[in-house]
């Protein structure tokens, strides 16, 4: 029963380090590829036509950043930005967003 105790708890350790990693390196991203400019420091806009994003959830912004990266979303500012994302920077992105809860 310790050995399931403590295996558990080396898992949750380790999960957490790499989510905390992934976050880490989606605020990188955030602010290297410029989504700091419309989505504002830490998720929040203050130009009312740019949305916050701090709130929003992972899997949220995944799946919008998927969708304009693929043109299944339209907005021509979005599909050139998501285009030059990889799968890597769009989990750790989603990852930094969902931190900002």
């Amino acid at each position: 029963m310790r050995f399931v105790f403590t295996l558990c708890l080396l898992a949750t350790t380790v999960f957490v380090g790499v989510a905390q990693a992934d976050a880490a390196a989606g605020q990188s991203t955030y602010a290297s590829k410029g989504c700091i400019g419309c989505h504002g420091s830490g998720g929040v806009s203050v130009v009312a036509t740019y949305p916050s994003l701090k709130g929003k959830s992972g899997d949220f912004i995944r799946k919008s950043l998927t969708d304009f990266r693929s043109g299944a979303r339209k907005n021509p500012v979005m599909n050139a930005m998501a285009a030059g994302l990889n799968d890597a920077d769009i989990k750790n992105l989603g990852d930094y967003i969902n931190s900002l809860q």
